[in-house]
């Protein structure tokens, strides 16, 4: 039996994380798992050595340590995140991620106005 909702499907079933996206070489992969008007969810696999540059993102975003461990850069301050350990990144924050090994995040974008 199976439990995983696929909106566009249907479909209804259970996945795990870690094993819905596998690691490649000298690369950044990702799976888009969710999207629509209020946000997105995607799962990203950082090989050794790889990582995204300072940038910014127009909503907040949730990250959420899958495998692995990553420091992650938000303004000035640096902040280690690993498995099952989360980080709430404002929109408009200028951030970075530099995975210390391997690295799976799942990288929730709320598109919504953060209520008080």
């Amino acid at each position: 039996m199976t439990d995983r909702t696929n909106a566009a499907s249907g479909e209804t079933r259970v996945e795990k994380l870690k094993s819905m996206l596998d690691f490649q070489h000298q690369a950044i992969v990702s799976r888009m798992l969710v999207k629509n008007a209020a946000g997105s969810v995607t799962l990203f696999a950082f090989d050794k050595g790889e990582g995204l540059s300072e940038h910014t993102a127009p909503f907040d975003a949730l990250l959420i340590g899958v495998e692995g461990e990553a420091e992650v850069r938000v303004d000035a301050d640096i902040h280690r995140l690993g498995e099952g350990e989360t980080l709430l990144i404002p929109a408009g924050a200028p951030h970075a991620v530099a995975p210390r090994s391997q690295f799976k995040m799942l990288l929730v974008m709320l598109k919504g106005e953060r209520k008080a």
